[in-house]
């Protein structure tokens, strides 16, 4: 599948703010009282940290690719 360069820059800055939004949801989570009771929270959102990295990763990789 082919994407456009624009495609892929407004990609890589979508995730980019979600990852930022994710990473702020943890710090939340990790700060609260009874951290216990947020762990499946915070493995979701480290889950979902780590998959967006890749994506942001293979977007960069195929940005590289097209100059």
């Amino acid at each position: 599948m082919e994407f456009q360069k624009d495609d892929l820059i407004e990609a890589k800055r979508q995730i980019d703010s979600i990852l930022h939004k994710l990473e702020e949801t943890i710090k939340t989570f990790e700060s609260k009282e009874n951290v216990e009771r947020y762990k499946s929270q915070i493995t979701l959102a480290k889950r979902r940290v780590k998959a967006f990295e890749i994506a942001n990763y293979l977007i960069e990789n195929e940005m590289n690719n097209k100059n």
